[in-house]
């Protein structure tokens, strides 16, 4: 198959740090060429790939101070996609609304992959353009009607995650994702304070959640029991998570995904997450973690979380989310939407020949 990979500029595929779309958009492309497809991907070109790279931008945008305007950008990639879409037999757009309206223009079909949940502001775009094929990346995810052809779980490379067979000592709790309200680490501090665990976070710190910082994480931070790490590499990642003894996810929204939760129990970390959004998808409650309904109860799981086999862990992932798992459905998804559209066309044909 000839396919189109469309990237969102922001950040570089894969990222350098944090950027869990980027990530698993990289583990999806490559493994599509080594599966033998003619694969382009459309992204920053400071990304590296298997693929034929279309660069929209020389590097990613959230790394280039003089771009004010991310939506132009966005605009002149898809602009350029769509430009030659006769050339593909697939389009996988991962970059949201702003290609749906394209997508109507052109006889080569797009698919997109929903990485986000749905808002106030964006449901009515969707839902105007509900019959266009999307991918969901959980069934929790699902809370509008769209013309779902599947559900296609993130899938990462378990080469990628050594294994842990021991968690470190002394033992701490890790917290990783964006220091956002919605992320929980003001949640991770208090289990933390209850529990009398130490704990290490690290994660992005974006500008317009600096208040939400300075107020409600750095005052507890005191390099003993709160470290804060920043922001860190995919090595420093792995030691994080690897070597902790659990992996708290005390998100207070509904997560579509949750790539964290896979990354920790790849490298043999158990999760304790509650239950919102995908969460009860990803986490095998009481084998690879715990999924509960409260903080409290959280903070309560901590010694039955250290009692879990981290190589059972470890199978779990390597059984339900590897790159293998996640390309061959985005593969059986891309077959059926080109055999519905050339079955579409010849009935089409077929009703003008009769007609």
């Amino acid at each position: 198959m000839k396919i189109a990979q469309v990237a969102p500029l922001w950040e570089r595929v894969p990222p350098p740090t944090y950027g869990g779309i980027e990530l698993v958009m990289s583990r999806l492309t490559d493994e599509l060429v080594r599966r033998g497809h003619d694969v382009t991907l459309f992204a920053s070109g400071d990304s590296q790939t298997l693929a034929k790279l279309k660069a929209v931008y020389p590097r990613a945008l959230r790394l280039d101070p003089n771009v004010k305007e991310y939506a132009v950008y966005e605009m002149l990639e898809l602009s350029q996609v769509y430009q030659i879409a006769k050339e593909f037999d697939i389009i996988h757009s991962h970059v949201g609304i702003t290609a749906l309206p394209l997508a109507n223009f052109v006889q080569t079909p797009t698919v997109h992959t929903v990485h986000s949940n749905f808002t106030t502001d964006n449901r009515n775009i969707y839902i105007y353009h509900q019959q266009q094929p999307y991918v969901s990346i959980s069934n929790a995810q699902r809370q509008i009607n769209l013309n779902y052809v599947s559900t296609v779980y993130n899938g990462i490379a378990l080469e990628d995650y050594p294994f842990v067979a021991q968690h470190q000592q002394p033992p701490y709790l890790a917290f990783l994702g964006r220091f956002w309200p919605e992320k929980g680490p003001q949640h991770a501090i208090a289990i933390a304070k209850q529990t009398g665990w130490h704990l290490k976070m690290a994660g992005k710190l974006d500008i317009e959640y600096s208040k939400f910082f300075e107020q409600e994480i750095a005052p507890h931070i005191d390099g003993q029991q709160i470290q804060f790490l920043g922001e860190i590499s995919h090595t420093e990642k792995i030691e994080l998570l690897g070597n902790a003894a659990i992996t708290l996810f005390p998100i207070a929204w509904h997560e579509p995904f949750g790539l964290v939760m896979i990354e920790s129990m790849a490298t043999g970390t158990p999760v304790i997450a509650t239950s919102l959004g995908s969460v009860p998808e990803v986490i095998a409650h009481g084998v690879s973690g715990f999924v509960c309904q409260s903080y409290d109860e959280m903070a309560t799981m901590i010694p039955a979380a250290l009692e879990l086999n981290r190589q059972t862990c470890r199978k779990y992932v390597e059984n339900k989310f590897s790159v293998i798992q996640m390309v061959d459905g985005y593969e059986a998804v891309y077959e059926k939407i080109i055999k519905d559209r050339i079955d579409l066309n010849g009935r089409i044909h077929a009703a003008k020949i009769k007609f």
